[in-house]
């Protein structure tokens, strides 16, 4: 664990050699991996410029994890991410994915600590599979809300009268409690699953 709470420079060369400042050794990749896993807080800088450039080499850790066969990201989430680069909600796409990982994390270890030595692991794997589907359901539902409401579009461009602001707003605040009313009950369900059956 890391003794400050600063994060360390590492620095990258033009030769891509990484140099850690916090032990003023040479690193890998894997020795970043390997950082990351520890919890050990970190950034990239190019030795040359000054650049921050933590987000490329954290993507190249995922990319060299990738092609050792981990694969974690199914072919069917890349395609997705790759369209939404460009996409009206491409802001919105990194703190919901942020979000999303944080409750995975947290409801992984809960689970995992009270599922442990009973040899559950494809109870665990149904469970993070209806996790799955029911945050792909919420994003969907989270995405139209900061898109056009269906119809709207039509009825401006045929040159009808424009609809007050206000139903609008009241939809979005109905749809904004849905979402979490949806989210609390998904939380109880996961809590349910991870209390280990009595008798």
């Amino acid at each position: 664990m890391s003794s400050t709470t600063d994060p360390i420079t590492i620095k990258k060369y033009a030769n891509r050699r990484l140099y850690n400042t916090g032990t003023s050794t040479y690193v890998t990749l894997e020795d970043l991996a390997a950082m990351v896993k520890k919890g050990e807080d970190f950034h990239v800088v190019d030795a040359k410029s000054g650049d921050d450039i933590t987000h490329q080499v954290l993507t190249q850790i995922i990319f060299e994890q990738e092609n050792k066969g981990q694969n974690l990201l199914p072919i069917t989430f890349l395609r997705q991410l790759i369209r939404f680069y460009g996409d009206s909600v491409q802001s919105f796409v990194p703190k919901y994915l942020e979000l999303s990982m944080a409750a995975l994390t947290r409801d992984q270890d809960k689970m995992r600590s009270s599922m442990g030595g009973f040899g559950a692991a494809a109870p665990f794997q149904s469970v993070v599979e209806e996790q799955m589907r029911t945050n792909v359901a919420i994003m969907e539902r989270a995405f139209r809300m900061f898109t056009a409401f269906p119809g709207q579009t039509e009825g401006a461009a045929a040159g009808a009268e424009p609809a007050a602001p206000a139903p609008r707003e009241e939809k979005s605040a109905a749809e904004l409690d849905d979402l979490r009313r949806e989210m609390a009950e998904m939380r109880d369900r996961l809590d349910r699953m991870a209390t280990p059956a009595k008798g």
